[in-house]
């Protein structure tokens, strides 16, 4: 089974590949791969007009195997001006995540809007710096070939994947999420947005887990080129949860943010 993209045709099935694996165990996936893919299912929805996904929530409902997984969708909320559309991924008979996307329609180019007022990196001293300024930084788990260090690149401005506490990284996709396939604005950002909790930790991986059952990603535009930036933490909440948050960029400027739950453990 070939590497060079995140999941592989078989059939009507879709095969996760090693670049699509999570840094917990070898043998379920990460996120990120399963965000792009139910992503990339809920943009084959075709539209009677131009609309935009503002929000798409992912419920990772159990460890995705590497196994051969079915893509299914729906239209939960049709509508001309705002929609819901559903996508799963099954293992067999078993639903493994879920993802739900509102898509709101797209309004004149000509509509009467005030500009964006977001920062623009270069100018603004708020705006990250970019990820030709960056630096690598190997991460403290999952030594075999993932997602993490395989799947796609990271190229930090701000805080080390072994270190605690928040940390500014920018996240490109290192191979398609299918073959053949340019990955969309929509599958980079989601892809990206699931390092948020790995790269802003406030515990220990060699001491805790710190799993995310859930993400969601909302995006006020499309992200422009390969690279989207996080601008991450980590909150520690009640024992056993926390929840990490992102601000999300391209090279452009602002364009969302992000919030995954955390499920915290100590290793057994």
């Amino acid at each position: 089974m070939g590497d060079d993209a995140l999941f592989q045709p078989d059939g009507t099935q879709l095969v996760p590949t090693e670049c699509a694996r999570g840094p917990w165990t070898p043998d379920a996936l990460h996120g990120g791969p399963v965000a792009a893919l139910l992503a990339r299912a809920i943009e084959s929805v075709a539209t009677d007009e131009p609309m935009h996904v503002a929000r798409l929530t992912v419920e990772l409902l159990r460890p995705v195997p590497l196994a051969p997984l079915s893509v299914s969708t729906s239209v939960s909320r049709p509508g001309r001006k705002v929609q819901l559309v559903e996508a799963r991924i099954s293992d067999g008979e078993r639903d493994v995540a879920w993802g739900r996307a509102l898509r709101i329609r797209l309004q004149p180019t000509d509509l009467d809007l005030p500009e964006s007022t977001g920062p623009v990196p270069g100018v603004d001293p708020g705006a990250p710096p970019g990820p030709a300024g960056g630096y690598t930084s190997p991460a403290p788990i999952g030594a075999y070939r993932a997602f993490h260090n395989t799947g796609a690149e990271l190229q930090y401005v701000a805080g080390v994947f072994s270190g605690r506490g928040p940390a500014t990284v920018w996240v490109r996709l290192a191979v398609p999420v299918v073959p053949g396939e340019v990955p969309t604005p929509l599958q980079r950002a989601v892809a990206a947005a699931d390092f948020g909790n790995g790269v802003s930790s406030e515990l220990d991986f060699d001491h805790f887990v710190f799993v995310n059952p859930d993400l969601t990603v909302y995006l006020h535009r499309p992200a422009v080129g390969e690279w989207i930036c996080l601008d991450a933490s980590t909150q520690i909440g009640i024992p056993g949860v926390a929840v990490a948050q992102s601000a999300l960029w391209d090279v452009h400027g602002p364009i969302g943010r992000s919030v995954q739950s955390l499920l915290v453990e100590r290793r057994s």
